[in-house]
């Protein structure tokens, strides 16, 4: 196992990089890990693990021959960890190739439309995973799925569950391709009770919390449905939307 002390090596400052920039990341081709859970989550699911760092005195689980493994001191830690308390590891993986099919074989799947708050999107997608769904599609402006706190929200999704970011027309295209219908969740006089509406073979859109559905997407939807829920409240927060209509879905199943 290698050892680094200094705050300025070339490594830190990769890490750093990788845990602030969305360009870097996707010029490197690599994303960062925070946790040791996330660790476990690559190395069960297949994650392309090209390094990992851990601070004095703390036990890796066995890893592949060529991960480059670095012990670094706690402050050192401190200063290249995107958490506020490190958790002692921090894993560099590689990005999954994710070019879009020419036809989706799967029941289910979620599309987030402009959901631009990392939490939020890795809940969807942990949830996503949760209820069998086939994947996530990222249209318009999403959070980064390799952002730091969209990958931790995952809870190890991220190396299970397909994701795409593709346009609108470009989804639009493979859904129609697939014979899949587009059910976006609105607040319309025309919507159908979510409680309703057959799941068996879907794409369910959800958008942001402020804005919801923006207008173009709402024009490709087969359908608008709606969760039921008290006058007084305006709307759901849009993780809470995924997971309700998810759940619903696959109680179908």
């Amino acid at each position: 196992m290698e050892r680094i002390t200094s705050r300025t090596n070339s490594l830190c400052t990769h890490i750093r990089k990788l845990a602030s920039s969305r360009s870097y990341r996707r010029k490197c081709g690599e994303f960062l890990c925070d946790s040791p859970k996330l660790l476990t989550e690559a190395l069960l699911w297949g994650g392309k693990l090209n390094t990992v760092v851990c601070t004095e005195g703390t036990e890796l689980p066995p890893l592949p021959a060529h991960v480059r493994t670095v012990e670094v001191p706690g402050e050192v830690m401190k200063s290249i960890s995107p958490a506020e308390t490190p958790q002692g590891i921090l894993s560099v993986c590689a990005m999954p190739e994710q070019s879009l099919p020419e036809i989706l074989p799967g029941k289910r799947y979620v599309v987030l439309d402009g959901v631009q708050d990392p939490g939020n999107v890795g809940t969807v997608l942990r949830t996503a995973d949760a209820f069998c769904a086939d994947g996530v599609f990222l249209v318009n402006a999403c959070a980064d799925l390799y952002n730091p706190k969209t990958v931790r929200s995952t809870m190890g999704a991220v190396f299970r569950c397909p994701v795409w970011s593709c346009t609108p027309s470009q989804l639009r295209e493979l859904l129609t391709a697939s014979d899949l219908p587009l059910y976006g969740a609105a607040l319309r006089s025309d919507t159908e009770d979510a409680r309703n509406v057959d799941y068996s073979r879907c794409a369910i859109a959800i958008g942001s919390e402020g804005k919801g559905l923006c207008e173009e997407m709402l024009g490709l939807c087969d359908k608008t449905i709606l969760i039921p829920m008290s006058e007084h409240c305006e709307s759901l927060n849009a993780a809470i939307a995924a997971s309700v209509l998810l759940w619903e879905a696959h109680r179908e199943d």
